[in-house]
């Protein structure tokens, strides 16, 4: 089984324990340490792909070294500017973002590259959090593998 339909179906049942109201980022850290504690099993079985797994980054599931951080609220000026600040600070590069304002409100997708970062990506979400709260949006950051893994549901 590919390590993303792996990633899926973990997803699927935590969220089906868990209910569809689930914290999103304790669904995440579950999936992830589920995956961690049976990898070493399913590449015995020859289920993982050489070089990186699906956890580390690479392929059709996206990366691990990768963020997708979406921003929402109503719109004023430093949103952005605080956003890239803190992936700056903490070494991320952006690889896409995307920003719209649609009758005062705000909404911004980016796409952040970790690879060169040494802040892990629980410390960036505190971060995002924080300067969300002062910026009065909700920020939200995740790994690029599982957000597309969890996003198959």
């Amino acid at each position: 089984m590919p390590n993303e339909e792996l990633i899926y179906r973990i997803t699927r049942a935590v969220y089906g324990r868990l209910g569809a109201q689930a914290d999103e980022s304790a669904v995440e850290n579950l999936v992830t340490d589920i995956y961690r504690a049976i990898e070493p099993v399913v590449e015995t079985n020859g289920g993982a792909r050489s070089g990186a797994t699906a956890l580390e980054g690479g392929g059709a599931e996206g990366s691990a070294n990768r963020l997708v951080v979406s921003v929402f609220g109503v719109d004023h000026p430093g949103i952005v500017a605080a956003v890239a600040q803190i992936l700056a600070e903490s070494g991320c590069s952006i690889a896409d973002i995307n920003q719209t304002v649609v009758q005062g409100k705000f909404a911004m997708v980016i796409i952040a590259d970790s690879t060169n970062s040494d802040a892990p990506v629980s410390t960036l979400k505190e971060r995002f959090r924080a300067a969300g709260g002062k910026l009065g949006v909700h920020i939200y950051a995740q790994r690029e593998d599982l957000f597309n893994a969890m996003h198959r549901i």
